[in-house]
């Protein structure tokens, strides 16, 4: 790495630094100051609020901060005639904005890792701990399908991997021709075990004089191959959020089952696609800056900026809660808009780049 690349990182990055703390400290701020009455006494509890509420915020902040940044950055170089300085030593516009490229790259890449910890459920277990339900976390009456099975769960346990009141219907055209009911429910080797199970067939012939149900009794049976209790607890709910190895299971048996996952693969696109949407920005803020200060109005291109770079970011957030809702399918919704905007910003940047 060239002496300048390394001078050009160091500022962004102690600029970059700075914009982060500055707003996750104000979001999580004003949103303790709103939940303080509900927040538990307890100190451990509220010490894990604010973890998971800072990284909560971490994935809007974090892609902001990338590009206030280097706004702040391009502003000071700009005010202390350092983009004359290098141009004088010969450096091209890619050897200046590359280094701020690729760093904030690895930075989105960071924050993709993260969402496929159990930190990307941060906004459910923060809200478990302002419900007084972080320790009992519990899912009634769940039902669902399954191949040609349909199961029901009385009670779901996600946090023990187990459930409770398990019934199992085998479903042969519009007929049931088979219940299979247990009392508990476990899930190891990615296979949920039902043990003490009752199993009960209807003959295919049904007549008056010899038909009846033949009832038998197993110790376990095993059945939902890859159904995680996590996707099991969230696949269901409206405002649930996944971590991106469950999205992705999700998406694969739910297609398997017929299933729509079109909020799944909103959440997923969400957290992979959307996040890189200020890429094309970095380029187009460094295009539009100026050498120097002398014929240039900082203050028209700091608001500028900031104001077009929240507009970009309020659009592709705008277009995925109406995703996440079931408004739009999301390849129409993320994916192509997404794609629009890197072929806007390319256009956009070359011919002032070129002018």
């Amino acid at each position: 790495m060239s002496i300048l690349s390394k001078y050009i990182l160091k500022k962004y990055l102690i600029n970059f630094i700075i914009v982060l703390l500055s707003l996750e400290i104000f979001f999580v701020g004003i949103d303790i100051l709103q939940n303080f009455k509900s927040l538990p006494h307890s100190a451990n509890l509220q010490l894990l609020y604010v973890l998971y509420m800072s990284f909560f915020t971490l994935t809007l902040t974090l892609p902001l901060s990338i590009v206030f940044g280097w706004i702040v950055t391009l502003v000071v170089f700009i005010r202390n005639n350092e983009f004359v300085a290098f141009n004088a030593l010969g450096a091209t516009n890619k050897r200046i904005f590359l280094p701020v490229v690729n760093i904030s790259v690895l930075l989105l890449i960071g924050l993709i890792i993260l969402q496929m910890t159990p930190l990307a459920y941060s906004a459910d277990q923060k809200s478990k701990i302002l419900n007084n339900q972080y320790f009992t976390s519990t899912k009634n009456d769940i039902f669902l399908k399954y191949n040609d099975y349909y199961v029901y769960f009385k009670k779901l346990l996600p946090l023990e991997k187990r459930a409770e009141d398990i019934h199992i219907f085998k479903v042969s055209g519009k007929d049931v021709i088979e219940t299979i009911i247990g009392e508990k429910a476990y899930f190891q080797n990615n296979k949920w075990y039902v043990v003490n199970v009752k199993i009960i067939d209807k003959p295919k012939d049904l007549n008056i004089d010899d038909s009846k149900l033949d009832i038998k009794y197993e110790k376990f049976l095993h059945t939902l191959d890859g159904f995680k209790p996590k996707i099991l607890d969230n696949v269901y709910e409206s405002n649930s959020e996944f971590s991106i190895f469950d999205a992705v299971s999700a998406v694969v048996l739910l297609k398997e089952q017929g299933i729509k996952t079109d909020k799944i693969r909103s959440i997923l696109y969400n957290q992979i696609v959307i996040p890189f949407f200020v890429i094309p920005l970095i380029l187009l803020i460094f295009a539009y800056a100026s050498l120097n200060s002398r014929f240039f109005n900082i203050g028209k291109f700091t608001s500028m900026s900031i104001f077009g770079t929240l507009i970009i970011w309020g659009i592709f957030f705008m277009l995925f809660k109406f995703t996440k809702g079931g408004v739009i399918i999301p390849e129409i919704s993320i994916l192509l808009p997404m794609l629009i905007w890197v072929i806007i910003s390319m256009y956009l940047y070359n011919k002032k780049i070129n002018s």
